[in-house]
């Protein structure tokens, strides 16, 4: 279990994230189409997820926006945003907001990713929702940049998130 804090009260997670060099957990998530996806369908790619509490939320949009015009077009990387908000409502922000050279993948009815990421929250106010964090996974499945944002409102360290990738 990690502390966190949302607007300095604390809250804690279901877990740690994965260290750098370990191996990713594989998961299991819901795409638009109401699909299930795994981390088999992003084989051979660098993987950033990016994990959110809502897309309707400022950071939460801007974390989105930014991984899309940041590292939406790199070569052999896929952008993996991941809430628990339902698939359409990951759509239809995505649509209005332009955002198109990423992934989007629900974690409503996994609850197995929260506790295999160590990010599902157990306390506060935003209690079963997913806290904010990347994890980088390299091409060959391995953890190579791990953060839990300590602030549930901060935005990640989207260079290092990059920088991991090499």
């Amino acid at each position: 279990m990690a502390e966190i804090t949302l607007k300095g009260n604390p809250c804690n997670t279901t877990g740690d994230l994965p260290s750098a060099d370990a191996t990713a957990p594989g998961f299991t998530l819901v795409a638009g189409d109401l699909s299930e996806k795994t981390m088999a369908d992003f084989q051979g790619k660098n993987i950033i997820l990016n994990i959110v509490p809502s897309f309707d939320t400022g950071t939460c949009a801007l974390s989105v926006k930014t991984f899309n015009s940041k590292a939406g077009q790199l070569e052999d990387t896929v952008v993996v945003n991941i809430s628990k908000d339902l698939p359409f409502a990951q759509s239809r922000f995505c649509t209005a907001e332009g955002v198109e050279n990423v992934t989007n993948l629900s974690a409503f009815r996994c609850s197995e990713f929260e506790s295999n990421y160590g990010v599902g929250l157990v306390d506060g106010p935003l209690k079963g929702l997913l806290t904010r964090a990347v994890v980088v996974i390299n091409k060959d499945g391995n953890v190579v940049h791990s953060e839990l944002v300590g602030e549930i409102a901060d935005e990640p360290n989207y260079d290092a998130a990059l920088a991991s990738i090499g």
